[in-house]
């Protein structure tokens, strides 16, 4: 398998209408940790993780993996903030991917059972994913990003709106995965999600990084007034 990380980001903004809703954005993602993007809201957060998902196209600049282009999406995978159900069982939905890349039926429907223990879903295989509760759809989906072990996982918010019992059981999977060596770039409200989760932290504020540091020297250090008054609990203007 290719690696597909570091990922370069040269002076990259997006554009729409006539607005620079993002950038101009340098930087350079590593092969390990989990980085959480924090900022207001508006702050751009949702529109980077798009620019680096390849689902927005840089107005101008570069987003480069240190992989070809077609090979980079491959081993990539994005949950959104609202989870998106394919029409099909909930087993299909984990099998999906799997077969689509050309895995067996057979052994694609032996791995998407192993995750529906994992998940907590095991006996719900054959419901219909979109009668589920808003926190195990979110748990299929992630499950359904993790399924083929991506190098590289974009999450957008992927805890907003669960309750607290929901909130554990994703962020616990998503140590797992960090654990098993999956890059991974989540965008979160939640200054304690963030505390728990980040080894390093991208603060944005009006569509621009103002601030990328180790998660101990954010939260203990923040070096802009932006991110102090983020962190305070201020309006951040």
């Amino acid at each position: 398998m290719v690696n597909i990380l570091p990922l370069f980001v040269q002076s990259a903004s997006v554009k729409k209408n006539g607005k620079c809703l993002l950038g101009p954005v340098d930087l350079e993602l590593g092969e390990a940790g989990l980085t959480i993007i924090l900022g207001p809201n508006g702050a751009g957060k949702s529109t980077l993780l798009r620019l680096l998902h390849g689902l927005e196209k840089p107005s101008e600049g570069r987003v480069r993996f240190a992989a070809p282009r077609a090979e980079a999406y491959a081993q990539q995978a994005f949950v959104f903030q609202t989870p998106v159900m394919l029409r099909r069982t909930v087993l299909g939905n984990l099998t999906y991917p799997l077969t689509a890349h050309g895995t067996k039926r057979a052994e694609a429907q032996k791995q998407a059972l192993t995750w529906l223990k994992i998940i907590g879903l095991a006996g719900h295989e054959h419901q219909r994913a979109s009668q589920l509760s808003g926190g195990e759809r979110q748990k299929l989906a992630l499950a359904r990003a993790l399924i083929r072990a991506p190098q590289l996982l974009f999450l957008d918010e992927p805890c907003a709106n669960l309750d607290g019992a929901s909130t554990r059981d994703i962020e616990g999977l998503i140590l797992k995965a960090r654990e098993a060596g999956t890059r991974i770039l989540m965008a979160t409200h939640d200054l304690g999600q963030a505390r728990r989760l980040a080894t390093d932290v991208l603060f944005l504020n009006k569509g621009k990084v103002t601030e990328a540091a180790s998660a101990d020297s954010f939260f203990s250090s923040p070096q802009t007034s932006e991110a102090q008054a983020f962190l305070k609990g201020d309006l951040v203007i």
